[in-house]
């Protein structure tokens, strides 16, 4: 039974003071209302757009954010921690105000005509979704593929949002040319589960539909289950897989949930409310994975976790890409085109 003081349609209910902050009149979180969960779009002028990933954990070298903050509320979300830099908090306000980069398309085909300019495949978006509601108002991602096709660069996404569909024609002509791969996170086939914990993405039967039509029109396209929370949804894990599989995507993978800085306190606030039944269960279970720990900064270990509980997960996957994805696999990225398409003379032949 869900806890009556819960906000509904956000998943952060209180908003910790910007750790950056000097002074701070309360040191307790601010309490939400909900009268104060509006979103606000505010635009953002950053002077270059592409953003160099210097995370060994990451397999991906670039990343173009058009977003920062989410209106996803993902509750775990690694990414509010984020938001501080931009002088807001990690919870509510990560969720209610959208910084909106409507300078993204012009700064990032402005980067790929520097001659220094090396192509690598950039990944969209890394940190937010670029799908995320905004996306309807302002079409940054879209403008951001014409851009990437008119130079024919490769691009990879990820994305909770099966308003990914609407991009479809752009996406079929990357794909021809072996220049995107899409990957839909689908953290669980629970839609009550759905609703609480990633409050505004899309419904789960919407995000399979996605998979099956990008499937449908040869846009390789994977599933990440993203992230794992013992006690939540581990236990989904071979069933997510199958049902990823009969869909069309090629791959399976997944990250262990930790909760870093801000996170570790939202987390645990929305699971007392949410599911205070479980809750104690739930944190000992991510402590156990993290060396006791709610948080975990180590490389090569905090993406999957260690002990008893992380194997056990580890070998399910495992399992399951033995049992469902053994032959399946994508084309590897085209990555011959861009320096003719860069040039206009050199495009003729």
């Amino acid at each position: 039974m869900v806890n009556p003081v819960y906000q509904k349609g956000r998943g952060a209910q209180i908003n910790p003071a910007n750790r950056f902050d000097q002074y701070s009149y309360d040191f307790h979180p601010l309490e939400i209302t909900e009268e104060s969960t509006a979103t606000e779009y505010i635009t953002v002028h950053p002077k270059t757009i592409i953003t160099k990933v210097k995370s060994p954990d990451i397999p991906f070298e670039y990343s173009i954010n058009p977003y920062q903050g989410c209106e996803h509320g993902c509750v775990y979300c690694y990414a509010r921690e984020s938001h501080n830099y931009w002088g807001y908090s990690a919870g509510i306000e990560f969720e209610q105000k959208i910084l909106v980069k409507k300078d993204a398309p012009r700064l990032l085909e402005q980067q790929l005509k520097k001659k220094k300019y090396i192509a690598k495949p950039i990944m969209l978006s890394g940190n937010t979704d670029p799908y995320q509601p905004a996306e309807q108002k302002y079409g940054i991602t879209r403008a951001l593929l014409q851009v990437l096709w008119k130079y024919r660069h490769p691009v990879s996404i990820i994305t909770k949002n099966s308003y990914i569909l609407k991009d479809l024609d752009i996406l079929s002509q990357l794909a021809e040319h072996n220049l995107v791969k899409v990957c839909l996170s689908i953290t669980t086939q629970d839609e009550d589960l759905r609703r609480f914990l990633e409050p505004r993405t899309s419904s789960i039967k919407q995000r399979f539909h996605a998979v099956e039509t990008l499937t449908a029109h040869n846009i390789p396209v994977m599933v990440m289950a993203a992230p794992i929370i013992p006690g939540l949804n581990e236990h989904e894990i071979l069933a997510l897989a199958r049902r990823s599989s009969e869909a069309g995507a090629y791959s399976l993978g997944y990250t262990m949930v930790r909760l870093n800085g801000d996170i570790g306190p939202i987390f645990e606030d929305w699971l007392r409310r949410a599911y205070p039944d479980r809750a104690d269960k739930v944190l000992n279970k991510i402590k156990e994975c993290h060396n006791g720990q709610l948080s975990d900064t180590r490389s090569k270990v905090r993406m999957r976790g260690e002990g008893q509980i992380a194997d056990m997960v580890k070998q399910q996957f495992a399992l399951a890409k033995k049992l469902y994805f053994k032959d399946k696999s994508a084309p590897p990225f085209n990555m011959e085109l861009f320096e003719r398409f860069r040039t206009p003379q050199l495009s003729l032949f």
